[in-house]
């Protein structure tokens, strides 16, 4: 008798120790979710204010502010939509944008000298680099979660309580276009 009551009393602990594990699993790929909100919170105000410093030198931030703008609310409205594709997507046509706003500084003399223009240029590849960083933050924070969620036993207590735990994330990725142009590239001698 007494034996069955500590195999039911381990049996109860180990359900115990696993769905808290894995719900501190899902708490971690939420936060570093928000990670990511702030970094492109973050991207978004740097841009505004690289743009207001370009409205001096070119006609080319209004429509790059309007697209930005424009991005900017469609990933919003998909996040507010639980639509985490159609977010991804527009966050990384707001990347995307970079390049562009690069060459445009090779373009003007005057522009390159701004110390403003230079220092949130250099804001905007910080934040970027931050962006990367939580994204895979958070890429790898889910891989975790599904990993441990497949196991052996760990599926039967996620079978068990699957409401609580049984949850499913989207990863942040690139675009096929993306994939395919870092692909294709080459360096140009």
């Amino acid at each position: 008798m007494w034996i069955v009551i500590a195999i039911v009393i381990l049996l109860l602990c180990f359900i115990i120790m696993t769905y808290n594990k894995l719900i501190g699993m899902i708490e971690a790929v939420k936060n570093n979710e928000k990670q990511i909100d702030i970094q492109l919170d973050r991207r978004f105000k740097v841009f505004e204010s690289l743009i207001e410093v370009l409205k001096k030198y070119m006609d080319y931030e209004q429509s790059t502010l309007k697209e930005v703008v424009a991005l900017r609310n469609q990933a919003q409205q998909a996040k507010q939509a639980g639509d985490a594709s159609a977010r991804i997507a527009a966050e990384n046509q707001i990347s995307g944008l970079i390049p562009g706003i690069n060459l445009v500084f090779e373009q003007y003399p005057d522009l390159k000298a701004n110390q403003n223009a230079l220092q949130l240029q250099e804001e905007i590849v910080n934040t970027e680099n931050k962006l990367s960083y939580a994204k895979q933050a958070f890429n790898d924070a889910i891989e975790r979660y599904n990993a441990t969620k497949k196991s052996f036993f760990e599926a039967m207590v996620v079978s068990f309580f699957s409401k609580a735990l049984d949850q499913e994330f989207t990863y942040w990725q690139l675009t096929e276009d993306q994939v395919q142009e870092q692909e294709a590239y080459r360096v140009k001698l």
